[in-house]
């Protein structure tokens, strides 16, 4: 039996400009996940959206949403 986690965070009301800049601060993170594991990043009118998959490890899910949550707080803090 395979499971398969989903979780979508969304940053509402944010520019373009800043948008884009949290896109690209965190492009050299979103490279060489574990196998199963997989981050996909759209901009959307004034939304920021983050969608994570696991198809593996949960605890490893947790812990990926967490340290980019952490990069991304840190992105918006920087260019503000």
């Amino acid at each position: 039996m395979s499971l398969t986690c989903q979780v979508q965070v969304v940053l509402n009301n944010i520019s373009k400009e800043k948008a884009e800049t949290v896109k690209r601060a965190l492009e050299p993170d979103n490279v060489n996940f574990p196998e199963g594991l997989s981050l996909h990043i759209e901009n959307i009118d004034n939304s920021l959206i983050f969608n994570f998959e696991s198809k593996k490890n949960m605890k490893q899910l947790t812990g990926t949403v967490d340290e980019v949550m952490e990069h991304i707080q840190v992105a918006l803090k920087v260019i503000e």
